[in-house]
Parts: structure tokens; sequence; C-alpha cells
């Protein structure tokens, strides 16, 4: 893994303040220690911020038919549509790793399916947050909603 150097690639939007990034920790944080991981040990929490201003968390739930485990992002993404969401504005994902803790392929595009190219992914471990990305960078030249209209 690249570590990006340049500290600009780690700052928020600035519409995305403070207050708002530690209230999408702290949700993702609570979640990931309900994460059901009987198998990896691994938890993941995340934290879907909407177009209302909402956030909905999800943490990993593995099963022992594996693949039909469900990731933190993709937990978070069903509780925001049923809420109500329809639009995903801000993504945090917290894991403890020696490296950040990024979406998986599938999470990405599920992420995709809510949010524009310029949304903020926000990665964090337990200590705190580390970095932030946005989902062109995370899944470039994606194919989306848009490509069906």
């Amino acid at each position: 893994m690249t570590v990006v150097q340049d500290p600009s690639q780690w700052q928020a939007p600035a519409w995305l303040d403070a207050a708002t990034r530690a209230a999408m920790m702290a949700a993702a944080q609570a979640a990931r220690l309900q994460a059901h991981v009987p198998y990896s040990h691994f938890q993941v929490g995340a934290a879907v911020l909407d177009e209302h201003g909402q956030i909905h968390p999800g943490c990993n739930v593995e099963n022992a038919a594996y693949p039909q485990g469900v990731c933190a992002e993709g937990g978070a993404i069903s509780a925001m549509v049923l809420a109500g969401g329809r639009q995903i504005r801000a993504v945090l994902v917290v894991g403890d790793a020696p490296s950040w803790v990024t979406p998986c392929g599938g999470c990405r595009q599920k992420i995709r399916e809510f949010a524009g190219h310029d949304t903020p992914i926000l990665l964090a471990n337990p200590q705190g947050w580390q970095a932030t990305l946005t989902l062109e960078q995370l899944l470039p030249h994606s194919f989306g909603p848009d490509h069906l209209v």
C-alpha cells in the first residue's frame, strides 16, 4: 500500500465539520464493537451521512457460509435506505489494522450507487481519523446509476 505523504489528502471537505466527523466516528466506533466476527475476529464499523444530515451506522456480520456475510458499509447503507435516505454525503470506516482499512471492492460499488465521485470516504482506526479519500480515488472510472439513464 502506498502511504499518502500529501497532508491535503487527509483533509475533510470544509462542509464536513468537526462535530459531524466526531459524531460519525462515535457511531462507527460503537457499531464496530457490535460486529459479529467469530471467524476473522476483525471488527469493522462504518457510518454513512445522508442528504438529511442523519448518520447511519453499520458493522460487519460474518456467517459460517463465508460469502453470506455483510460488510459494515453495506449494513450502514441498508440502514440509510430503511430510514429514507437516498444519497450518501460521506462515509467513515473504522478498523484496527497496520494500514488503512478501506471499503472492499463490493462496498465501493455499493457506495457508488448512492454517492458521487467526490464523496469523501474517511478512514480511521480506534485511535482516530487517519485519512480522507474520495470515492473517485477508491473506485476510478466507475459504473453507476447515471450510466443507465
